[in-house]
């Protein structure tokens, strides 16, 4: 894609003085992160060193634009830049200077070195907490899986952390906003005494998560001399992209850290604030601006056609009429101009996707769009609707990629059937995987289909003596029926498996990186061309090696005689624990393929496509927060006053607004054309009459009567 030359706006920021201190606002699509990106090309081509030069983003995979320029052959010698988050500032810090914060943080072992854990080791040992007081009545009124159980008590340890309130306060925040069923009260006790237990346990066994790791940077090394001079020494220059996105206590950290910077530009996106649900605080992040010297506004839209920006100024003022609108986006000469909104509909579900597909098809072969400028998007995208789509897809020959970040590994298949293979090679693990599971593992593995699949592993699986036999014993009836191509890679994988069992056993990552290396990924077998089941085996592979290491130097259950990390690894993936965000399945986004993908999760992509098409409409997903019974975003955030109850008003005016910029940010980055898909019966089958379809209603009702 060719690049937009860059404007005199963005030339004033990228050439601007190595002395200064900007603050940059505007909606997405006006170039902030692009003159960013350029403006840390500057720096260093004017021959500040990369080593001074700190790269801040809320999150990893915005860091993306920056560490192309960091990691390429043509920059300037010197220095590494550092990119970071304030998560990995804070744990750089733990680890630099444990030995000064160990004793003040009241750790019970401060002569031994700390354990970080990452999302799942935390819900690991949360889950080590919880599931005895579950056998005692805690949360017996509550119908609720284990692991989201688990991460919403791991979620409000780390809001706190992130606001800056003790983590003893978590309950009682809770219960004086609730005004309903009594019983929720002991609902929310049950949530403080498992953290608080937690947080004891962390302390008592140098165990590090989120939360404690921020609590210690911001409350004690921080303020410290030595490491504050430290930073302030290391780091004269400072970027700090989407800083709407991020957490108060990071606010409150470069509020104290700003003056002591040569240089610092700030991004701020206006009507953004996606990440609200996890702390993001968009008041405490504009705030900034008045330790700047200079504020800045970017005011002209790259990507959106003149009918996409009215289509998204119309939409968001249908949703929230009282919302103080802002100045009209001007429209670059990068924008084109056509029909921005089409309807498709159908009576059934099914038809729709099949005219949506149909419609992909025809603008990658006719009008020549690249299949990386469309998306498929939807307020969650559930496994039924990914099936749907991507099998639709793949008939039609169209590349595709999906992404969800909150989806467990556990429910990816190839990982299912990673660990299912995982469980034959270890007898001693004392897993034994059904008949199903072994065939379908032997399904993907052997490239196969199901029914040859099944027939293969009912003849050679024996669950009683955990056996797998020879394909030569097969009668020659069922060996036809199978094929002897087949049956030779089951030979093969077969007999990697057993010698693989008279070896002394390895590391389960290890293990997974030698299985995939020797066989899945050799011509022939299932993992050799799906480059979708490739990547989760690289999330796997990384995610089983984060918990060994965050598991070898602790000494929890370890005194267990029949202790294993593997074994351990696959009983926390079998209930449902969340994968931690590996990067490998941000990376694919370049890939020239469609994306099908949540709403959100597209927004933290944070770049631009030519065609959005967007399903379930009249979900309320699109509206309504995620039930989370043990947390809520608003009342533990900073703007909420302590005490004050949680109304159906203030449920409603929160889902109204988190809809109107959800929308906004959607169509921000939308260049040419929204095709709006709308079917009688949804996908679960029940008439969609949600709110957005509703204000869709509207905007279109008024543009019948303007016309």
């Amino acid at each position: 894609m060719t690049r937009l030359p860059l404007t005199s706006n963005q030339l004033a920021i990228i050439e601007a003085d190595s002395a200064s201190k900007l603050f940059l606002s505007g909606p997405a699509g006006t170039g902030k992160s692009t003159a960013g990106v350029e403006r840390l090309k500057y720096l260093l081509a004017s021959g500040i060193p990369g080593d001074s030069i700190l790269v801040l983003t809320p999150q990893r995979t915005l860091q993306e634009p920056y560490l192309e320029i960091i990691q390429s052959p043509e920059r300037v010698a010197g220095g590494e830049v550092t990119p970071a988050t304030i998560g990995g500032l804070a744990r750089r810090m733990v680890d630099l200077f444990w030995p000064l914060a160990a004793q003040k943080a009241g750790f019970a072992h401060p002569e031994r070195p700390p354990v970080f854990l990452t999302l799942e080791t935390a819900q690991y040992y949360m889950a080590h907490i919880v599931r005895p007081l579950l056998d005692q009545g805690y949360f017996e009124s509550l119908t609720i899986d284990r692991n989201r159980l688990y991460s919403q008590i791991v979620d409000n340890l780390n809001k706190s952390a992130a606001v800056g309130f003790p983590y003893t306060e978590i309950g009682s925040r809770l219960d004086s906003a609730w005004i309903g069923d009594p019983g929720q009260r002991s609902i929310y006790a049950n949530a403080q005494d498992c953290a608080t237990r937690f947080r004891e346990f962390c302390l008592q066994n140098n165990l590090l998560d989120f939360s404690l790791q921020l609590e210690i940077f911001l409350n004690h090394l921080w303020p410290d001399s030595l490491v504050r001079d430290y930073l302030v020494r290391n780091y004269r220059h400072l970027i700090y992209d989407n800083i709407e996105e991020d957490v108060p206590r990071a606010h409150d950290l470069i509020r104290g850290w700003l003056p002591q910077f040569d240089s610092a530009l700030l991004i701020y996106d206006e009507d953004a604030g996606y990440r609200r649900f996890l702390g993001a605080d968009v008041d405490t992040a504009f705030a900034l601006r008045e330790l700047c010297d200079e504020q800045i506004k970017f005011d002209e839209s790259f990507v959106m056609s003149n009918e996409i920006a009215h289509l998204s100024n119309s939409l968001v003022e249908a949703i929230v009429p009282d919302l103080t609108p802002h100045p009209p986006l001007r429209i670059g000469e990068g924008a084109q101009e056509e029909r921005s909104l089409q309807i498709i509909t159908a009576h059934f579900y099914p038809e729709l996707l099949d005219t949506i597909v149909e419609q992909i098809e025809r603008r990658i072969n006719e009008d020549r769009i690249s299949a990386s400028d469309i998306v498929i998007l939807a307020p969650y995208l559930s496994d039924a609707l990914r099936f749907a789509i991507t099998s639709r897809l793949e008939a039609k020959n169209i590349p595709w990629r999906t992404h969800r970040p909150s989806r467990s590994l556990h429910d990816e298949p190839a990982s299912q059937a990673l660990l299912t293979l995982a469980a034959l090679a270890h007898p001693y693990w004392n897993v034994r995987p059904s008949k199903f599971d072994v065939a379908y593992a032997l399904k993907l593995a052997l490239d196969m289909d199901l029914v040859r699949a099944q027939l293969l592993a009912e003849i050679v699986y024996r669950i009683k003596d955990f056996t797998l036999s020879t394909f030569d014993q097969i009668n020659p009836d069922k060996q036809e029926r199978i094929t002897f191509t087949f049956g030779n890679r089951y030979s093969t994988l077969r007999d990697w498996i057993l010698n693989y069992r008279e070896d002394s056993p390895l590391p389960l990552d290890h293990f997974m990186r030698r299985f995939f290396g020797e066989i899945l990924s050799q011509p022939g077998f299932g993992f050799h061309r799906n480059l979708d089941a490739a990547r989760v085996a690289a999330s796997l592979i990384e995610s089983i090696r984060k918990f060994r290491l965050a598991m070898e130097p602790s000494f929890v259950d370890r005194d267990h005689p029949d202790f294993d990390f593997g074994k351990e690894y696959f009983a926390m993936l079998q209930e449902g624990v969340i994968a931690a965000q590996y990067l490998e399945s941000w990376k694919s986004e370049n890939e020239e393929s469609v994306l099908v993908a949540p709403a959100y999760t597209f927004l933290m992509m944070n770049r631009p496509v030519t065609v959005q098409f967007w399903l379930d409409v009249g979900s309320s997903g699109w509206y309504e927060r995620l039930d989370q019974p043990l947390t809520h975003p608003q009342v533990l955030s900073r703007a909420w006053t302590i005490g004050r109850p949680w109304t159906f008003a203030d449920e409603e005016q929160t889902n109204q607004q988190t809809m109107a910029r959800l929308v906004s940010g959607l169509l921000h980055r939308c260049r040419e054309k929204l095709y709006l898909g709308i079917s009688n019966l949804g996908e679960s089958g029940f008439e969609q009459r949600g709110e957005l379809l509703r204000a869709f209603q509207r905007v279109l009702q008024e543009q019948e009567n303007g016309s």
